[in-house]
């Protein structure tokens, strides 16, 4: 698969217009007449479709939109998003975008057209296309809700001027899509070809819309149906580019150095030559049990937990996710809590507001400071095992099915990451474990995407995303080490105020179509309830 990122890169371009994302008619189509021939024909279009359909930064910048991270910098689009202050004319990050749907039409119109190839095949590249044009019309749903359902090419922008379908005609087609393609699709590709649509990313996507309409039988089934995946044995290890095609991965956003590859500037310190754009809560922080599996309340309550040096004895994803004050990142101290210090909230533009960073996919400058961040290969994960595992456990939790399916699929995830399994007297209702359920949720995929998704769903938005979004408390690093060779913090001054965050449900669970697609396309009308 990076090799055709590489070919597409120096073969083939599509050629848009700069604002032709806001439109539903395409000018990139290609000729019938001298393409569509070859299979290095529909190679090199079909990775065209890839090359657009999803981006691994874009993935990390959405928690911003939720109460696990915050974006510091408003042009980058989901500041607004965060603090529910985005309208039809700054909307922010926008996923109105049909160009990738648009390249998944032309594809199935015209790819029976390369005779050279056998009918088999040709229905393995088509069922990728609507693999992909599946998951865009998924990502367009449950950010807009209904939209236009485009499942053919338009001759002309004026007969794109389409108006938008019901939201239950973009789920009809969504989930007849991905029932069709399931059966079609491979289990597995060559290592070349790592990273294409499989049978289990169909198969995950489907449970992933299940579990978000909240059809929990059929999200259940969908995800026991998934085979041949396992957990990779060390969260830790999970990110660590070396890892990247482990056997918990599902489908991932293919990254490779000077071609295609991922600046990861954007999430890093300030003091090692980061912008800090988007950087966990103290929320999220707080979220993360203590390594015995008391909450934080419960530590504090049992005398366990102490509030000015708080990462002592904590979950281990807490480590292997946020860069807090005290670690050894990047064979720096990192001391955000110190004031005139390069991470301290006020020294630069670029410093951490909460005083803390992600750390999920950047472990490898603790082995390699030194690494050229701005140009990395890692592939960003869209689909993991955790995620099937952590669906059973849900699905079953709503179902009423308290049983020992539910409480395997939770340690599973639990005890790799080094954390106790579940206590079953402690955790033995509905409520209770609903409770632990999304907790797990939220630790295991912090900055993968999940977060905003989750809290709509579940109708927690209002409570989570409204009033004071406060920093870290500041203090100081001390001389004393902590076993894992992290530095002992004291935390005695006062956190600064960040901003105010509102959510109003339910005109929030929505994001607005943007106004210069309205402009573009006035049968877009009526906007979503609010905007």
């Amino acid at each position: 698969m990076k090799k055709l990122i590489y070919l597409i890169g120096i073969v083939f371009t599509f050629s848009a217009c700069e604002d032709s994302f806001l439109d539903t008619a395409p000018d990139d189509a290609l000729s019938p007449s001298t393409f569509w021939k070859s299979k290095q024909d529909l190679d090199l279009a079909l990775t065209g479709i890839y090359n657009e359909f999803q981006s691994g930064s874009s993935i990390m910048y959405r928690d911003a939109g939720s109460d696990n991270a915050y974006n510091n910098f408003p042009w980058e689009g989901w500041n607004k998003i965060g603090n529910g202050k985005n309208s039809p004319a700054d909307p922010g990050a926008s996923y109105y975008n049909f160009t990738t749907i648009n390249r998944c039409n032309e594809f199935l119109a015209n790819a029976d057209n390369a005779t050279e190839v056998s009918e088999e095949v040709r229905d393995i590249y088509k069922a990728q296309a609507r693999f992909i044009r599946a998951y865009k019309y998924y990502v367009l749903t449950t950010n807009y809700g209904d939209v236009p359902l485009i499942t053919q090419n338009f001759a002309s922008p004026e007969e794109a001027k389409v108006p938008r379908n019901p939201q239950a005609d973009i789920r009809e087609f969504i989930e007849d899509e991905l029932n069709s393609v399931i059966d079609v699709l491979p289990e597995s590709y060559s290592e070349a070809e790592f990273g294409k649509a499989t049978k289990g990313a169909a198969q995950a996507l489907l449970m992933r819309y299940y579990l978000y309409f909240k059809d929990y039988e059929k999200a259940l089934a969908t995800a026991n149906s998934i085979g041949g995946y396992s957990l990779h044995p060390s969260f830790t290890g999970l990110f660590d580019p070396s890892n990247e095609k482990n056997n918990e991965v599902i489908l991932s956003v293919q990254h490779t150095p000077n071609t295609y590859s991922i600046n990861f500037t954007p999430f890093l310190p300030n003091g090692i030559g980061g912008w800090s754009s988007v950087v966990p809560t103290q929320s999220l922080v707080d979220a993360f049990e203590m390594a015995d599996g008391k909450t934080i309340e419960e530590a504090q309550s049992a005398g366990e937990y102490d509030p000015t040096n708080p990462y002592k004895n904590r979950d281990p994803r807490l480590r292997a996710s946020i860069v807090y004050p005290g670690q050894v990142f990047a064979g720096k101290v990192y001391r955000s809590i110190e004031e005139n210090d390069a991470d301290y909230y006020n020294t630069a533009d670029n410093a951490s507001k909460t005083g803390y960073n992600f750390k999920k996919y950047t472990s490898f400058m603790d082995s390699d400071p030194g690494s050229p961040y701005w140009n990395m290969g890692n592939d960003i994960y869209i689909f993991r095992y955790a995620e099937v595992l952590l669906t059973i456990a849900e699905a079953k939790v709503e179902l009423g099915q308290i049983d020992n399916e539910l409480y395997e699929a939770l340690d599973a995830v639990r005890l790799r990451a080094g954390m106790p399994a579940v206590d079953r007297d402690k955790y033995a209702d509905q409520e209770s474990l609903r409770k632990l359920v999304r907790n797990e949720r939220r630790v295991e995929f912090a900055m993968e995407g999940l977060r905003r998704d989750d809290i709509i769903r579940w109708n927690i938005a209002s409570d989570v995303l409204n009033g004071e979004l406060k920093g870290v408390e500041r203090g100081e690093v001390l001389e004393t080490t902590l076993p894992n060779g992290d530095y002992n913090v004291s935390l005695s001054l006062p956190e600064n105020l960040i901003e105010s965050r509102q959510f109003e449900a339910p005109k929030n669970n929505l994001l607005p179509i943007p106004q210069n697609a309205i402009d573009k396309n006035p049968n877009l009308t009526p906007n979503n309830p609010g905007y």
